[in-house]
């Protein structure tokens, strides 16, 4: 199978997935941002996120920049944001950062030493907890926990799940096919005893 037409049909296999826009920053104070699509979430308590990270194999500015900082951001991508998002995966000189090149904002925290994305509407800081290296591959496994969530606050159901729907973000399946989210309904907690009831349309 040729090695193009491989990439693409093995990256569509999972169907649709959340792009993001990972943060970063150098010790010199260089910010960077890359879009990733393998964002998952590991764990409630500890609040875990996690993202795999290809091979070392060319320079590789985001993990290079966490091992350095240890501080990164996850930034939804919107439906009015997918082509600068898209854009931020072209292999950008280390001193140019794909913020001004691809039209985006740093936004800061106190005490928090990676750049946010002001338009995004759901933004998530992380703190750098493990890298496992993925001998089968020489992929990298990024784990990190949630100390900053930013959202807008009508988004935010009573149980303390986020309406996504609410959001406008985008999916993408494969490398580059950009999708809309929509919700079709919410159900009720599965138990072995009782069919699942919609709770939500």
């Amino acid at each position: 199978m040729e090695q193009r037409f491989r990439a693409q049909f093995v990256n569509s296999l999972p169907g649709l997935k959340t792009p993001f826009l990972v943060g970063t920053q150098n010790s010199q104070g260089a910010t960077n941002l890359a879009i990733v699509s393998s964002v998952t979430h590991l764990g409630s308590s500890p609040a875990l996120m996690s993202m795999v990270m290809r091979p070392n194999t060319v320079e590789r500015h985001t993990i290079e920049n966490l091992k350095e900082n240890g501080f990164y951001t996850f930034n939804a991508v919107d439906i009015n944001s997918i082509a600068k998002a898209h854009q931020t995966s072209a292999r950008y000189p280390r001193d140019i950062s794909e913020f001004k090149a691809c039209g985006f904002n740093e936004i800061w925290e106190p005490d928090f030493e990676a750049p946010f994305v002001k338009e995004s509407v759901l933004q998530i800081g992380l703190k750098l907890v493990q890298i496992l290296h993925l001998e089968i591959n020489g992929c990298d496994l990024v784990i990190g926990e949630i100390v900053i969530v930013k959202a807008p606050f009508q988004s935010l159901s009573d149980d303390g799940s986020i309406n996504i729907d609410q959001l406008d973000l985008a999916s993408v399946s494969g490398l580059d096919r950009y999708h809309k989210s929509q919700k079709v309904m919410r159900l009720s907690y599965a138990k072995p005893d009782l069919k699942p009831l919609v709770i939500d349309k």
